[in-house]
């Protein structure tokens, strides 16, 4: 499959993981990152709250590059209708974690995009995943790695946090941060993509 684009596409985002993903659809892109503070957003729910820090963040990057389109994301960990934020300490990562063992959550990574002309559009992507039963000293090693410091949840599906996940249900890749096929269909549906053959 190829694509092509008239768009200048700016990702407003800093992750790796985003930046690989994007570069799936093999269409040019420049990254520019917001200076936001996330916290700042009040919700009344998960998804108001993750659709609105989405928001926030490719807001920040529009204004910074006018007349572009702009495509940012957020992604969160829930569990019992809390959500869990990146750890800041060893104590809270494995606590994260702790809460997770055996039990089924949902990752929501909320997709905004801004058009050149300021036209704004979001969805929301939902993913269970089911952690297996594994032992304390296994989520102590995980931690040890240092690997769930930046990541929401407290660890990555596409690290060595693999070895918690016992099944997801939906899009692999919303865990990982983005959405890409359903980002794929709404550019297409925007017509900021063109499929050629």
């Amino acid at each position: 499959m190829n694509f092509t684009t008239n768009e200048q596409l700016i990702l407003a985002s800093s992750s790796p993981r985003r930046k690989e993903l994007l570069q799936m659809i093999n269409i040019p892109f420049t990254i520019v990152t917001s200076d936001v503070v996330e916290t700042s957003v009040k919700a009344n729910t998960v998804q108001q709250y993750v659709t609105e820090v989405a928001l926030l963040k490719t807001r920040d990057v529009a204004k910074k590059c006018p007349n572009k389109c702009i495509i940012g994301a957020d992604t969160i960990v829930v569990f019992n209708d809390q959500i869990l934020h990146k750890p800041t300490s060893k104590e809270e990562a494995i606590q994260h974690l702790t809460q997770l063992v055996g039990n089924r959550h949902e990752v929501m990574t909320a997709v905004a995009i801004i058009l050149a002309d300021g036209t704004e559009h979001t969805f929301v992507e939902r993913t269970a995943v089911v952690f297996k039963q594994v032992s304390p000293q296994m989520i102590e090693a995980y931690v040890q790695t240092g690997d769930p410091f930046d990541k929401a949840g407290g660890y990555g599906i596409q690290t060595s946090g693999a070895m918690l996940v016992d099944r997801i249900e939906g899009d692999y890749n919303n865990v990982v941060g983005l959405p890409i096929a359903s980002l794929v269909q709404k550019m297409l549906t925007l017509q900021l993509l063109k499929l050629t053959f």
